[in-house]
């Protein structure tokens, strides 16, 4: 037994990676730019590994949340371009010139500052100029009232120098959900990019197609798509069509059984007595708990798979542990191999019982849980 699974860990199968980014560049025309994120340390699948396998992959940028992530992932010798989606303080920007990180920007004053810090330190910022056409966030606001005071300030801040405005960019809010309201999106994105080319300026790359884009919406491909949980073989919202893309998942949760106790009828179980049990019962501890990740919410609701077999969930989770039920389950024993997440045992089902996301779940994943990368 590896050291590193003695309690609980993931297993991260590259290979099924690999099949998703294969099976997603299989959605776009030859030439589309492919963007993959490894923000939130690759939505808890590790952003140093899945960032190197993605670069033996091909694809052409990597995505991330903030300098830190970036950093990290340039340190660890990838050279692929990266992207910062995200803020940068202008009094850490010198580190963009340093390690060659390219910069989602938001507004002209932001435009100004990191201008100033690109002649300064002798060299020049890579930027994306960052447009919000609906998810009111970060961005040049590009209404119908303000699309051309937008234009007006997007083409003041491609032309100063330092910078290198590589590309345009917009997210979708609801692309999951509205058509309508992704559309509405879509236009006023290609709107910005006419009226900024109308006073002289034509971007390389422009892109705004997200996961849910990427299935759903190939007219919005444009230069680069920009997957993110569908990379790892989750659907953005679990009512989409499965069919819509051939995607596994690349993450397995998993711990061990701890011990088998034989408990009489009449016992609660765990923290506040939330669960007392109605027959003599075989309760397995699994030490695994909300100081790991896993959901203090999911108590008394959600089940792990052991032997192949569903068992429940029994008692609040603890910090550390949580007890399952497996009476039902013929020769449970210490050391046998709980899954929690996994192919035959989705997160999208614990995503559902405490009314949340597959992201999350995945992303709250703590470093105490050792990545396996297979």
């Amino acid at each position: 037994m590896s050291a590193q699974m003695k309690r609980t860990w993931a297993e991260v199968s590259m290979e099924r990676l690999a099949h998703n980014y294969h099976a997603l560049r299989g959605l776009t025309p030859y030439g589309t730019k492919f963007l993959g994120l490894v923000k939130a340390d690759a939505y808890g699948h590790g952003a140093v590994p899945v960032a190197k396998e993605l670069e033996k992959l091909g694809a052409d940028y990597l995505g991330v949340a903030c300098l830190d992530e970036a950093i990290e992932v340039r340190e660890a010798g990838v050279k692929t371009p990266i992207l910062i989606l995200g803020c940068t303080p202008v009094a850490y920007a010198a580190d963009l010139v340093k390690y060659n990180i390219s910069q989602a920007c938001y507004d002209l004053e932001f435009a100004k500052a990191l201008s100033d810090v690109a002649q300064k330190a002798g060299g020049e910022i890579t930027v994306h100029i960052q447009c919000d056409t609906g998810m009111t966030r970060l961005g040049f606001l590009c209404h119908e009232e303000t699309i051309e005071k937008s234009a007006k300030e997007i083409y003041e801040a491609v032309n100063l120098p330092g910078l290198k405005a590589e590309g345009i960019f917009t997210h979708f809010s609801d692309s999951d959900g509205s058509e309508e309201y992704t559309m509405l999106q879509f236009g006023r994105f290609l709107g910005i990019i006419d009226q900024v080319k109308a006073l002289g300026y034509e971007f390389p790359i422009r892109h705004c197609a997200n996961s849910a884009a990427t299935l759903l919406y190939p007219a919005t491909y444009l230069d680069m798509v920009r997957p993110g949980i569908v990379l790892f073989g989750h659907l953005p919202d679990a009512s989409m069509d499965p069919g819509l893309c051939d995607l596994v998942p690349v993450l397995e949760l998993k711990s061990r059984v701890a011990t088998v106790r034989e408990v009489p009828a009449g016992t609660p179980v765990s923290y506040g007595r939330t669960n007392t049990l109605t027959r003599d019962t075989r309760l397995a501890v699994i030490p695994v708990g909300y100081g790991d990740g896993y959901s203090r919410g999911f108590s008394n609701k959600i089940t792990v798979l052991i032997n192949g077999q569903k068992a429940p969930v029994t008692g609040r989770i603890c910090m550390d542990m949580c007890m399952v039920d497996v009476t039902d389950i013929p020769g449970v024993k210490e050391g046998d191999v709980a899954v929690l997440y996994g192919e035959d045992q989705p997160v999208e089902a614990g995503a559902g019982i405490i009314n949340t996301i597959s992201y999350e779940l995945l992303c709250v994943l703590t470093k105490r849980i050792p990545r396996i990368y297979l």
